[in-house]
């Protein structure tokens, strides 16, 4: 069984051994570990906002109509529970309620089972889309992935699952 070559050295491993040059007693495997989960997440993030530009939404708006659609058919959900769901506050919901409704992605109408609320619900337009751009998407993060191997990428998957679990604080 030959041994998985050494990875190159990143910008993480530059920051670590300068804190090793200034802080020999410092343990810094945390900051290993979070340093590279902050920057793949925000090199990510860039690269979804590339991969979804084609379609006019950003990320934001994306996570609204995935959300929508993952919600099965009819794709309705109430502002609440869109807020909820994004933990979003219910002014950052409306922004966003906003410009998709504009650009026919999906519709406000009233709550039929509470007169005081709404629901919002995915347009036809909004379903074509969405289902487009998550593959877009998905095919971005399945590149970045390709670089581990699907072995490797479900052990990443479980390692992070298991730490998010095991963090106070974290959403479910």
């Amino acid at each position: 069984m030959s041994e998985r070559p050494q990875p190159r050295k990143d910008a993480v491993d530059a920051i670590i051994d300068q804190w090793a040059a200034v802080r020999p007693d410092l343990d810094t495997a945390a900051m290993e570990v979070f340093g590279r989960i902050f920057r793949l997440s925000r090199t990510m993030g860039d690269r979804m906002e590339k991969a979804y530009a084609p379609f006019g939404i950003s990320r934001g708006e994306f996570d609204v109509l995935a959300t929508l659609r993952r919600s099965g058919a009819p794709h309705t959900l109430s502002p609440r529970q869109l807020s909820a769901t994004l933990m979003l506050t219910t002014g950052g919901m409306t922004g966003r309620l906003d410009k998709l409704e504009r650009a026919g992605l999906l519709r406000r109408s009233p709550d039929p089972h509470d007169r005081r609320g709404l629901q919002v619900t995915l347009t036809d337009k909004g379903l074509r889309l969405i289902d487009e751009a998550v593959g877009a998407g998905l095919a971005a993060e399945t590149e970045a992935l390709s670089a581990l191997g699907e072995e490797r990428a479900r052990q990443l998957a479980d390692l992070l699952r298991e730490l998010l679990a095991g963090t106070p604080g974290s959403p479910a």
